[in-house]
């Protein structure tokens, strides 16, 4: 089988959909007021029908103004951290000089970004983009400022959907007005992102619970004590000498002081659902001069533990920060999305465990990354960078302050100003992202 046969048809589908495109433009169908135009590489397809939908959805005025003016708040928090954490990252990069993130880790795009799954990744993202897009044409349509077209985004797949407000009408409206238009698309990001979440949680306290208690082996490597003893991945060690190791750090801690060629107890649940007993001897550590090495890798979450992070991670053991900060890397620690043999440290109860193993845990895995994806995009959304929603206002919000402290100027001028504060921002975060990539080869 030749290798090289996936790199070969996504090279042809590239092709086509460049041929396509040309074809297009050749003939003069793209254009901004046709049927089709460019937005970089993508290509829109617009359609003014759902325009009545809108009109229908956003006539709840007093609901919309309300929420998109908590989506103006939410935005503002979310800008503020977003680059606090830019500039953290950009010290500790600096401070540590550790390894650089690669350009792929950078990209939020599944199947690109290694840690964001191709299958799951683009559900969730087309989830995402749509409602974050149809939120800015409710809300538009609700501050009375019209929407011309709706449509999908293509870029060799389909890759989102827009609506394109009247720039016009935007430009003309109160900076009160199309900041709630700009915000809204964030504020539906963080409303998915909590709903998926909620209902993720009831899904996993209802239907799921650690088959043994102890710390699920994720590696083991073999001509080891552990491989000899038929340990295995998806196997959970709840004991070593007696000593639970209900932790990751309880099981270093178990091992820390053995030596080479002691022998040690070890009890473990095995995949096929046995409880086993060994005595085994450990081997010399590759690492550390005469300590016992027995030659597995266990995860940094026990099956416990994981359970715990999908269900309530504020609640966790390590406190409400450290909880959420699991949650979300949980795809980092390799633990998301569940499966192979990270199913077997649960077994499913109620309802839903009629779905199988199989099914139960790709529908729980589809709930968690549409959550995790909309956080990512609301998130990302939030950053003063044009020309992203943040962009737009910070912009407004620097023709605000600009306002209150520049009483003889009139509208051209504020907007000047907030124009060049963003302008000014939107460098500040671009040195930012470049900055964690640059400098640790420098140092």
């Amino acid at each position: 089988m030749n290798p090289y046969l996936g790199y070969e048809i996504a090279l042809v589908v590239v092709l086509v959909y460049g041929v396509a495109v040309y074809g297009l433009w050749r003939t003069g169908r793209i254009g901004a007021d046709r049927s089709f135009s460019l937005l970089g590489p993508a290509l829109m397809i617009k359609t003014k029908r759902g325009r009545s939908a809108l009109d229908r959805w956003g006539r709840f005025v007093r609901f919309w103004t309300a929420a998109s003016d908590v989506g103006i708040l939410l935005a503002a928090a979310a800008m503020v951290l977003i680059v606090v954490l830019l500039v953290f990252g950009a010290v500790a990069s600096t401070l540590t000089g550790g390894p650089a993130p690669s350009p792929a880790e950078a990209l939020g795009l599944p199947g690109i970004n290694p840690v964001i799954p191709l299958g799951y990744g683009i559900v969730a993202l087309v989830i995402g983009v749509v409602l974050h897009e149809l939120a800015h044409g409710v809300v538009a349509r609700s501050q009375k400022i019209g929407v011309k077209s709706l449509g999908i985004l293509w870029c060799v797949v389909p890759v989102g959907a827009f609506v394109e407000q009247d720039d016009a009408e935007m430009l003309a409206a109160s900076r009160r007005r199309r900041d709630r238009v700009a915000a809204a698309g964030v504020l539906a990001n963080f409303v998915l992102a909590l709903a998926f979440f909620l209902v993720l949680a009831a899904v996993v306290s209802s239907s799921v619970q650690p088959v043994a208690s102890g710390v699920g082996v994720a590696y083991v490597q073999p001509s080891t004590p552990a491989a000899n003893a038929s340990l295995a991945p998806g196997d959970i060690i709840e004991s070593i000498n007696g000593t639970a190791t209900t932790s990751a750090a309880l099981f270093e801690t178990s091992l820390e002081h053995t030596t080479a060629g002691e022998p040690v107890r070890v009890v473990w649940r095995s995949t096929n659902g046995s409880t086993e007993s060994q005595i085994i001897t450990l081997a010399q550590s590759p690492t550390v001069a005469g300590r016992g090495f027995l030659g597995v890798a266990v995860d940094a979450l026990t099956p416990a533990g994981i359970r715990q992070t999908l269900v309530s991670p504020l609640s966790s053991a390590s406190g409400p920060l450290n909880g959420a900060i699991y949650f979300l890397i949980l795809p980092f620690a390799g633990l998301e999305p569940v499966a192979g043999t990270t199913t077997s440290f649960f077994h499913l109860t109620g309802p839903l465990a009629s779905l199988g193993t199989g099914n139960f845990w790709i529908f729980a895995n589809v709930l968690y990354w549409i959550a995790w994806m909309n956080l990512l995009l609301g998130l990302s959304n939030a950053l003063p960078l044009v020309p992203l929603d943040g962009g737009l206002l910070f912009r407004d919000f620097a023709a605000s302050i600009a306002a209150r402290f520049r009483k003889g100027w009139d509208a051209a001028m504020l907007d000047a100003a907030g124009g060049r504060a963003v302008a000014i921002s939107s460098l500040v975060v671009l040195v930012l992202l470049v900055w964690q990539f640059v400098v640790p080869h420098l140092i």
